[in-house]
């Protein structure tokens, strides 16, 4: 499950812009100035305000986190976490095209990981979130271990 962060950002700002502007409509509707309903004008500049904040929303990513999910920073991960299942959030680093598979080297302001998933189409630059478990390859090289830390969506 990849979540792109403007797409999260998006659904956000979109259901709480949508559950503000009908509570503002039907107190709208509710009051009388003078005994006399408000007018149509106002009703329509408050829909022409709805539609121009959902379409062009202005957050940073940076400041969010997915949206129901508890993001661990990649710098915690730790091989005696392996098979836990965790959310990392961050920048789309470096694409490794699979035969079966695709790779990313994600990074956050803590570290970097490489994430395993059949998800293709993120490009380098990008956001995003990714919901998988920790795996830990040990390599041992000349007495020492060399082993990695990874991420595989499920």
């Amino acid at each position: 499950m990849v979540l792109m962060g403007t797409q999260l950002i998006k659904m956000a700002t979109t259901q709480i812009l949508i559950q503000n502007f009908l509570l503002f409509w039907g107190a709208m509707t509710q009051a009388h100035l003078f005994k006399q309903p408000i007018s149509v004008f106002p009703k329509a500049m408050a829909l022409a305000i709805f539609a121009g904040l959902t379409s062009c929303s202005n957050l940073s990513f940076s400041s969010m986190n997915a949206i129901g999910a508890n993001i661990t920073p990649i710098k915690q991960l730790t091989p005696q976490q392996k098979n836990a299942t965790v959310y990392i959030q961050g920048k789309v680093e470096k694409h490794i095209p699979l035969l079966d598979k695709q790779a990313y080297q994600l990074n956050d302001s803590t570290g970097s990981i490489i994430v395993l998933t059949n998800q293709k189409g993120l490009s380098v630059g990008s956001q995003a979130v990714f919901k998988g478990q920790i795996r830990y390859k040990s390599i041992p090289l000349a007495g020492q271990e060399q082993g990695e830390v990874y991420i595989e969506e499920k």
